[in-house]
């Protein structure tokens, strides 16, 4: 049985000036992430600006990613869709190019009923042999999975997973509770937000999907592996040092923030596609400063 624990990050896609996919750059970022000792990388997630690649795109991210972690690192491909068919589509071409999971995020614009929700998911595992991570993020998708459905949802074999992007501890408590402890199997609960990954580990999670940790993924791995051993003065003193950096890459839609801060920081992964913009005036300042004052940059 696979485990999902530790630090998995939601790859960034880098683009070159022509807004094409700078392979180039993706590698040395998986590889940076090997040498950080995360678990996993999660391409063509959010983060990896999905919804703009079309499907030979996406399907070569994963592709390429599975081949230069060459079995070092787990691959979580991001493969979720508002339209099932093409989640089953999507999820067939990541198991058919090795990847160890599917991260799928409930379907965003239809706004789905709880009853909706168990149906996309059960659709998919039956059609696809992965392991599945269920994404919840109301917050993109309008639709929350709330805790009753997630238990019935949890009962799918292949469903291993949740990463929680709610925002409510509360909510996420209540899974560890009711759904991870009572579990037939291991199920496990990772933190979709940065800031919240080391509550929700005091709790018993099991560690975080990070959008920062494509800039400091040491960091990111010391603060949860400190965490998993029961040393949370060493965690929380990591954790307050990296709160300015978590709260800055949010300041507008990621993966926006985390992709100047990248650039900034000599990573060079380009710019955004349309219809997200670069960072306004205001908040590039604000990043700026975040980052000269964790000594990021100069």
């Amino acid at each position: 049985m696979l485990q999902v624990q530790g630090v998995y990050t939601a790859l960034v896609t880098p683009l070159d000036e022509a807004g094409e996919i700078n392979y180039e750059v993706l590698g040395e970022i998986i590889e940076r992430q090997v040498a950080a000792g995360v678990t996993g990388v999660m391409p063509m997630g959010t983060t990896g600006e999905s919804p703009t690649m079309f499907n030979a795109e996406h399907d070569g991210v994963i592709r390429y990613t599975v081949e230069k972690a060459a079995g070092r690192i787990q691959v979580w491909a991001g493969t979720g869709s508002n339209n099932t068919q093409q989640a089953i589509r999507t999820t067939l071409e990541a198991q058919k190019s090795g990847a160890d999971g599917a991260l799928i995020v409930t379907p965003y614009y239809n706004k789905p009923s709880q009853t909706g929700l168990v149906r996309y998911f059960t659709d998919i595992s039956q059609a696809c042999d992965l392991p599945i991570m269920v994404y919840n993020i109301k917050g993109r998708t309008a639709v929350n999975v709330e805790n009753e459905t997630l238990a019935e949802i949890a009962n799918i074999p292949s469903v291993v997973a949740v990463k929680e992007a709610s925002g409510d501890l509360g909510q996420m408590a209540e899974v560890l509770q009711r759904i991870a402890r009572a579990a037939d199997q291991p199920f496990y609960v990772v933190s979709g937000d940065d800031a919240l990954t080391l509550p929700l580990m005091a709790i018993g999670g099991h560690g975080v999907v990070s959008v920062a940790s494509n800039l400091v993924p040491e960091r990111m791995v010391a603060m949860v592996n400190a965490a998993r051993s029961g040393d949370f003065a060493a965690a929380r003193e990591i954790y307050f040092e990296l709160l300015p950096v978590f709260q800055a890459t949010f300041i507008e839609t990621n993966p926006v923030p985390i992709k100047a801060a990248m650039n900034l920081c000599s990573i060079p992964v380009g710019g955004v596609r349309s219809p997200l913009a670069p960072l306004s005036p205001a908040s590039q300042q604000r990043l700026e400063r975040v980052l000269r004052e964790t000594g990021l940059v100069n």
